[in-house]
């Protein structure tokens, strides 16, 4: 892959990158178009933090993440694919699968979660199902982050270390360093059956987490065909003049303490009575309101 992305440049490219994406978005709500992407791989290869990119500076509201947890018993009786089906945009919409249906073919399949009977018949519907989504308008996405066994043994370990990301580390996951070339056979024979025309694979190499991004999204927007859309000029209107309105006395609202203050300064250097105020403010506040209360009440 080369040396590793400079962080000045990445981050230069991953803002152009991400403006491209608000006006993808932009396109998509304006005509309807539906888009939906694939975030498959090796545990620990990047999916999420590139998900997290791409997402940044999106409307949620037309932006969504689809993670499923494990199927629940009812669940497990639907049609495979029918608590994904569920996810996929509707117009306008842009979904990004953080894991898909292709748990089937690979963590399903090597752990033994399903029988072998369930595993060839996702492997012959899924090719189906995708040319259905294609055939229905809705543009699919699918990209394989691929990582190393040194760099995911890496990142492992420093999950471990670091209390801010040890949930991202699972016994599944430590379980995955045993079962590597079990993973690596269900990987190729996934990409025999389903890496087909309408819908192929992208395989993103991602042992630089930068690199990765980048391509990942620049290839997506490469694939999309979006265009700029006339946003409606807005013009800020003028505050009209004021009709008699009095605010509620503030000493009657619960205000959160101001934390941040301490970050200023040391606690020594903050008054006595500033930080008696923190504690003595919200039972002012309750006085206050009682007050009220039995103002109105003899009303």
């Amino acid at each position: 892959m080369g040396e590793k992305l400079p962080k000045k440049a990445y981050e230069k490219e991953l803002y152009r990158l991400q403006a491209e994406l608000v006006k993808m978005q932009n396109w998509a709500r304006a005509s309807g178009a539906r888009i939906a992407v694939v975030f498959e791989g090796r545990d620990a290869a990047g999916k999420g933090g590139t998900i997290s990119r791409v997402t940044q500076y999106l409307n949620p509201r037309f932006a969504h993440i689809a993670a499923l947890d494990k199927p629940t018993d009812r669940e497990r009786s639907e049609w495979y694919f029918q608590r994904y089906v569920e996810h996929l945009p509707a117009a306008g919409e842009i979904v990004l699968f953080d894991r898909s249906w292709y748990n089937r073919a690979g963590v399903e399949h090597v752990m033994g979660f399903c029988t072998k009977q369930e595993y060839g018949r996702f492997m012959h519907q899924c090719p189906v199902f995708e040319r259905m989504l294609v055939e229905d308008g809705i543009l699919l996405r699918k990209y394989w982050f691929s990582v190393s066994d040194t760099e995911q043994q890496a990142r492992f370990e420093s999950r471990l270390d670091d209390p801010m990301r040890r949930w991202k580390l699972s016994p599944m996951d430590l379980e995955s360093i045993t079962r590597w070339e079990d993973y690596s056979r269900a990987k190729d024979d996934m990409f025999t059956m389903t890496d087909i025309p309408e819908a192929p694979w992208y395989v993103v190499e991602s042992d630089d987490k930068r690199r990765a991004r980048i391509n990942m999204i620049a290839h997506l927007l490469s694939t999309i065909p979006y265009h700029d859309v006339p946003e409606p000029k807005l013009k800020l209107p003028r505050r009209p003049a004021s009709t008699g309105y009095v605010r509620t006395p503030l000493d009657m609202q619960t205000f959160v303490p101001d934390h941040a203050a301490a970050l200023l300064c040391p606690v020594e250097a903050v008054p006595a009575a500033r930080r008696e105020c923190c504690v003595l403010q919200p039972m002012r506040q309750t006085g206050a309101r009682e007050q009220l209360g039995i103002a109105v009440a003899r009303r």
